[in-house]
């Protein structure tokens, strides 16, 4: 049985790509500091507790990992965080945390397990943001991070493509997920406005199910219309 690690996993994005790939045959490892919030249950689903801003438990998770299961085929970058605000305004913990999960994990990770997808000749799947392509105003420092996942990506592949390691860039769209409970604002209800994150996992789906030696490399999911809705400062939750 192929094996696949999904960072982020407990909610939105990362769990419903778990959910496909289960479906899809894989034996999923799903990181998240607390699964208490998934009602996800699988014979094929293994809940892992894992910060992936702390390196050190992170590599031993993972090493755990590889140890017991023996290798690994599609290793999904996906944990994110975002603030959103003036960057004058921006305290410096958050800016740090972005640039942790965001950036410096998904390297982290893909360099502990990227012999192991050159074996299988596997696949290195980032999940960015359409902010890595064109950032908006009030979010200077969250697509900073995602464009230098882009950067990452993009480089990695040119690098390990000789390996027969495959590596995909999604870039989703304002996507309805618990990513904006601690945010102002959040996508309209309108199923016109957002995306989904069984849009996501479809795509990773896809991406993920080409024949050998064809690589989809960048794929972008974006909504027909863009809206967003106002929070009243009581619809916030606290860090």
């Amino acid at each position: 049985m192929d094996i696949a690690l999904v960072t982020g996993a407990s909610s939105g994005i990362g769990l419903a790509i778990a959910g496909r790939l289960v479906e899809m045959g894989y034996g999923v490892y799903g990181y998240a500091r607390d699964h208490g919030k998934s009602a996800f249950r699988h014979a094929r689903y293994t809940a892992v507790e894992c910060d992936v801003t702390d390196t050190p438990v992170l590599l031993e998770r993972t090493e755990a990992l590889l140890r017991e299961t023996g290798g690994l085929r599609i290793l999904v970058n996906n944990a994110g965080v975002g603030f959103f605000g003036p960057h004058a305004a921006m305290a410096p913990e958050r800016i740090e945390r972005m640039v942790k999960t965001n950036l410096i994990a998904p390297m982290v990770l893909t360099r502990a397990t990227l012999r192991h997808l050159a074996q299988s000749r596997g696949y290195v799947v980032n999940i960015a943001s359409t902010a890595a392509l064109s950032p908006g105003s009030h979010g200077a420092a969250y697509g900073a991070t995602k464009a230098g996942l882009h950067q990452f990506g993009q480089a990695l592949f040119g690098e390990v493509r000789k390996s027969g390691v495959r590596v995909v860039t999604l870039y989703p769209d304002m996507t309805r997920t618990p990513f904006y409970d601690h945010a102002d604002f959040e996508p309209d209800e309108d199923h016109g406005t957002h995306i989904t994150p069984e849009c996501v996992a479809d795509a990773v789906a896809q991406a993920v199910d080409q024949r050998e030696g064809t690589v989809i490399t960048q794929i972008v999911l974006r909504p027909q219309r863009t809206q967003v809705a106002r929070k009243g400062p009581s619809q916030k939750k606290k860090d």
